[in-house]
């Protein structure tokens, strides 16, 4: 243990509502960390004014601008490692990246789904709650993982479940599978700064 906070990288391509939540949750003492850089794919990604208003660094890293998948990555993790975090949180980050290897272990992800069900590449945000409803399933929810170099497939550190209504449509479901992100996503990262987490093969151990 040092006196030093623990540090994260947030990685944006949109609106930012997973950052935003994550700032109300360090304003509110339930997130005890700090948000040492932002990251956006976009230029555009309203994420990014959170960013400014909280007067967190960010960096805009564009994929059109390099020349293949690794290389996109690796700008990632070199302002990753200059900005001294301890760990890389995905908040809608629609790109994919190539994990480097002192990173490994130190990324995580949040995926609108239970992984196993209705998840890999393509299945993201509106089409994870449309195939849901599509299929019938009558439980939904959210999955905490570390992520590795295929889509949703790392080992799982939470779920949580919700309902599925009868009369939902891919936006109400959404809204309530997000009410759920909003405390399994914090409460993951918070129990990793606290050095709670192992990762043991496929299965990820949280310690009392």
């Amino acid at each position: 243990m040092t006196d030093r906070p623990f540090r994260i990288a947030v990685l944006i391509s949109g609106g930012g509502t997973t950052l935003k939540n994550l700032l109300e949750k360090i304003d509110q003492g339930s997130l005890r960390l700090e948000i040492a850089l932002v990251v956006s794919s976009n230029t555009r990604a309203g994420g990014l004014q959170f960013a400014r208003d909280a007067n967190i660094p960010a960096a805009v890293i564009e994929q059109k601008c390099y020349v293949s998948q690794e290389t996109f990555s690796q700008a990632i993790f070199d302002v990753c490692r200059a900005a001294r975090v301890d760990l890389v949180v995905m908040a809608g980050f629609l790109k994919r990246v190539t994990i480097a290897d002192d990173f490994v272990g130190r990324v995580v992800n949040i995926h609108p789904g239970l992984i196993p069900a209705f998840c890999g590449e393509g299945f993201f945000g509106h089409h994870v709650h449309q195939a849901v409803l599509d299929y019938g399933a009558k439980v939904s929810g959210c999955t905490v993982h570390f992520a590795d170099n295929q889509y949703d497939h790392g080992p799982v550190i939470a779920q949580r479940a919700v309902p599925v209504r009868d009369d939902d449509t891919p936006e109400t479901l959404a809204a309530r599978v997000f009410e759920a992100e909003c405390e399994a996503y914090p409460e993951a990262i918070q129990r990793i700064a606290e050095g709670r987490v192992r990762i043991e093969g496929r299965k990820v151990r949280i310690l009392p």
